[in-house]
């Protein structure tokens, strides 16, 4: 037989209270974080952001990808280029943070910070770490791919992809790991490279001189380490701070929503931010995307919009588009914004960056592509099977083009009138802001509107 209960019966013998108020306050925000993210298949300039916004930062991030990443900025003249460590580093008065969700091979770290005169800067303590034979393993897969199927990935070769595929597994090592007990971490050590080698049986390890190398990094790693859920968490509710998230690779390269399978192997859209630094989506504050002002792709893969012809010559020699891990020329096409409108939907852009608008200068009449069609069919959604986009039809806008220099412009109103129109257009498109406009590499050359 069952109960009857009253609608106002409290479950679990819980006391039944009038009040409206939480016994508790609720728990304070705390501070926000500003989010520069890629929005379309990377090499957009984010470092460039990143590097402006840099300068009021307290804090700047790196919060998934590894060494696979590269970011290039130009300050009074000089070069750098990142790999592993945000680009927002040359700032010295900020903390650099590595994120839980970032790969790290301790080498190319080392090598990075002394490279762009980086110190004192911080590591967490549960990264999985990067083996040499990562690298190895990952240039072994690429070339199977290449003798099975015909094709390769196109991977950088940094041996991020097998790092991930061991952490879901369960079987990597952190850094964590290698702070802890060396001698549990060697046998554990010894365990993977062992199921590496009976996976791909010409894979050489050099596995007790690359136990050497980790045990000396041990006293190097250990001055930078922290919890990283603790530091961010005392970051977000202490005093008042500016953080920095620079994203790696961008929207289109994530690996849940990119264009599977020629992607990388993180989340490189806007959740990546809160699974990789171990903070709250409440926290997330501003999210700038990057936009290169036409369309670039390094690597194989589909590219709707790419230019087999002068077009996508003049392209990539006007804006040097090689790449800067690889040095891999990179695919040029004309500007798509139904994939950065996908990318829109993803990570709720709050503002935008367009850069590079100068390489357009030259350009009697710039096209832009405004939706797809299959079969002479419009379709409403950015396809997410490889084989149907690439067979997609991209249908256009044309605008005038300036014919005009626009790498001296230093406000909105200076650039030439359809430089301007062709802003508005994106913007109006897209339903989202532009607030920079790169015109050259210095950090002087991004024009900012409001």
């Amino acid at each position: 037989m069952s109960e009857s209960r009253s609608k106002d019966a409290v479950p679990n013998g819980a006391a039944h209270s009038t009040s409206t108020e939480p016994h508790v306050a609720r728990p304070n925000i705390g501070n926000r974080v500003t989010v520069v993210l890629g929005a379309q298949w990377g090499d957009e300039g984010k470092g460039k952001v990143v590097d402006l916004l840099a300068q009021d930062a307290d804090i700047v991030c790196r919060c998934q990808g590894g060494n696979n990443a590269g970011h290039t900025v130009v300050v009074d003249s000089v070069e750098y280029d990142f790999h592993l460590l945000p680009s927002g580093i040359i700032n010295p008065k900020v903390t650099a943070f590595i994120g839980n969700g970032v790969v790290i091979h301790l080498p190319g770290l080392f090598e990075e910070a002394e490279k762009n005169a980086c110190k004192g800067k911080i590591c967490p303590f549960l990264p999985p770490t990067v083996f040499d034979f990562h690298q190895a393993v990952d240039g072994v897969q690429e070339q199977q791919r290449q003798e099975q199927a015909g094709k390769n990935l196109g991977t950088t070769k940094k041996g991020i992809g097998p790092v991930y595929s061991a952490k879901a597994a369960r079987s990597g090592l952190r850094i964590c790991d290698l702070m802890s007990d060396f001698t549990q971490f060697s046998e554990r050590f010894k365990v993977l490279a062992s199921q590496y080698q009976s996976m791909y049986p010409t894979l050489v390890i050099d596995i007790d001189g690359e136990l050497s190398k980790l045990r000396d990094y041990v006293e190097k790693v250990k001055p930078m380490v922290r919890d990283g859920v603790f530091y961010m968490y005392g970051a977000l509710h202490g005093p008042p701070k500016n953080i920095l998230v620079e994203g790696a690779n961008a929207a289109l390269l994530d690996i849940d929503f990119g264009t599977y399978p020629f992607v990388t192997s993180s989340n490189c859209t806007v959740g990546g931010v809160c699974t990789g630094l171990g903070m709250p989506p409440q926290n997330v504050g501003e999210v700038y995307g990057v936009v290169k002002a036409y369309t670039t792709r390094v690597g194989i893969g589909a590219f709707p919009s790419e230019q087999f012809n002068d077009i996508g010559e003049l392209l990539q020699t006007r804006g040097k588009e090689v790449g800067v891990t690889t040095g891999r020329k990179r695919r040029c096409g004309w500007l798509d914004l139904v994939l950065i409108k996908y990318a829109h939907m993803i990570n709720g852009f709050t503002a935008l960056a367009l850069t590079k608008l100068d390489i357009l200068d030259v350009l009697p009449e710039i096209k832009v592509g405004v939706s797809y069609s299959v079969n002479g069919e419009n379709i409403p959604n950015f396809p997410a099977n490889q084989e149907v986009l690439q067979s997609v039809e991209v249908q256009y806008d044309t605008l005038p083009g300036w014919n005009s220099d626009t790498s001296t412009a230093r406000t909105f109103d200076e650039l030439p009138e359809n430089a301007q129109k062709y802003v508005r257009y994106i913007e109006e498109h897209l339903g989202v802001p532009v607030k920079w406009i790169g015109v050259g590499k210095s950090r002087e050359s991004m024009i900012q509107i409001f």
